[in-house]
């Protein structure tokens, strides 16, 4: 038995975005610049020594650590989003999750002037702390800022997918300029130097306390100007509102929304394939930058954790027309059904890691010498098909949550969908682990060959997914 809300009536049907949504768009951006700053420096801070303002800790077993954290930042958000539909409603958990990240960022702040003493995994118990906050607020936080995004807009209504594609690009303009200010602030403004230029010691803490304050910053402008621009839209739990003696009658579920919630988790075991290759960007792809691709370009050497706001930097060119292509497809009754883009976006990423296939062999292959470069630009081909793939996939799925999800269970729905990237960064935390003992030219070709595949399968697939659908494809 599942609780159907009747309280809110849905929105009218609109000609354009309302408010609200670019209320959240600025809200995710800072969650995000807090998330992708971290991000951009995690492997670096891991695996720098102590005397470059690091932990040491090996490379294998870094990238391990690697994706098991970014797995469960993934697998906390199906706790959130219950807790959520059942008890809080979407606007608490995202104030309990913002600050709980905040917090998070600043214990990573601290750790250096604390005790080094290791406390597992080779990490301080500051470092160990502040991981697991970020895990935790990031639970409260992601899966339910989305199911805002969907309740803004009435079933059927063609601005959907556009809007929850604006609101990628919100999260991909954190994503960008987070690894810019971070980045800088680890590896140029708080960094040690000798003469030549090199860096004797990063300054890490000072990018994880940039990336805090991103937090609360957005916190601060979605709690002030929440009520004016969303109303109490998410205020509540599913079934009520703020006047308490309203109730709703609670009814079984339909086979129509049966079979609708089937998709989603059928689609969800195939994204898997697509995050466990498009998240290799923090872990295999950054070392691989680090120490192969030639990074210098008109004299100045790039910093390694830059490279993270390439693919967030071409969300943001790219997004605002993918939006209005899916509008136009959409109100001409030509658009691709939901299986068919998500099937295309991996394809596009199974493209990507071609390229990346490219500049290992441009470098004669699997070779040790670091003196030896591959060319910036096959790093930046590849980040530019694993944005497009990423723009079929991503938002698209945020919007099929929210068009097939019975309403009592949209949020924890929302967190089955971010399953599948829980799945995949422990795969690509393995992968990322093989990849000095299999090569890269393997890896990346194995990857490319198993997301292409899996994309295929999917678009065949796509009528019978989109039957299941019941109109809501």
């Amino acid at each position: 038995m599942q609780t159907t809300s009747a309280v809110q009536e849905p929105p009218v049907m609109r000609q354009s975005h309302p408010p609200g949504l670019y209320l959240l768009f600025f809200t995710e951006m800072w969650e995000r610049f807090s998330y992708y700053g971290m991000r951009g420096l995690l492997v670096l801070y891991l695996t720098k020594t102590a005397l470059e303002g690091g932990l040491g800790i090996p490379e294998a077993s870094a990238t391990l650590l690697y994706g098991y954290f970014t797995s469960f930042v993934y697998f906390t958000p199906i706790i959130g989003g219950w807790i959520a539909d059942k008890f809080i409603g979407q606007r608490r958990a995202i104030l309990i999750g913002g600050l709980t990240m905040a917090v998070g960022q600043f214990f990573l702040f601290m750790q250096p002037s604390l005790s080094t003493q290791a406390a597992a995994f080779g990490m301080p118990w500051p470092t160990m702390l502040g991981l697991l906050l970020l895990i935790l607020g990031n639970g409260f936080f992601k899966p339910n800022i989305s199911t805002i995004v969907g309740k803004l807009y009435q079933q059927g209504d063609p601005l959907r997918d556009a809007a929850f594609t604006i609101f990628y690009m919100g999260i991909n303009t954190g994503a960008f300029i987070a690894p810019l200010v971070c980045g800088f602030l680890a590896e140029n403004l708080f960094a040690t130097k000798d003469a030549s230029g090199a860096i004797l010691s990063y300054g890490f803490r000072y990018g994880f306390l940039a990336a805090g304050i991103g937090m609360l910053i957005g916190q601060l402008a979605f709690n002030l100007l929440g009520r004016k621009y969303l109303g109490d839209v998410g205020m509540y739990p599913e079934g009520q509102s703020a006047d308490s003696t309203k109730t709703t009658v609670k009814e079984p579920l339909t086979k129509e929304e049966t079979d609708r919630m089937a998709v989603v988790f059928i689609i969800t075991l195939f994204v898997v394939f697509f995050w466990a290759g498009f998240e290799q960007a923090g872990s295999s792809l950054t070392l691989y930058t680090d120490k192969y691709i030639n990074r210098e370009v008109a004299g100045f050497l790039i910093p390694t954790s830059w490279f993270q706001s390439v693919n967030a930097g071409f969300i943001v060119l790219l997004g605002a027309p993918v939006a209005a292509l899916w509008v136009s497809l959409g109100r001409r009754g030509k658009d691709l059904s939901i299986p068919v883009k998500m099937g295309l976006g991996m394809v596009l990423l199974g493209v990507g890691f071609l390229f990346m296939v490219g500049a290992v062999m441009q470098r004669g292959g699997d070779v040790a010498d670091q003196t030896i470069k591959a060319s910036i630009w096959w790093l930046i081909a590849t980040y530019f098909f694993h944005t497009v793939g990423e723009l079929c996939l991503s938002p698209v799925g945020l919007s099929m949550v929210s068009r097939l999800s019975p309403p009592a269970l949209t949020s924890m729905l929302m967190g089955v969908w971010f399953l599948a990237p829980f799945v995949a960064q422990i795969a690509g935390g393995y992968i990322a682990k093989y990849v000095e003992e299999l090569g890269a030219l393997k890896v990346f070709g194995l990857i490319a060959a198993f997301v292409i595949l899996a994309g295929l399968i999917l678009i065949a697939i796509a009528r019978k997914l989109f039957r299941m659908m019941h109109g809501r494809g």
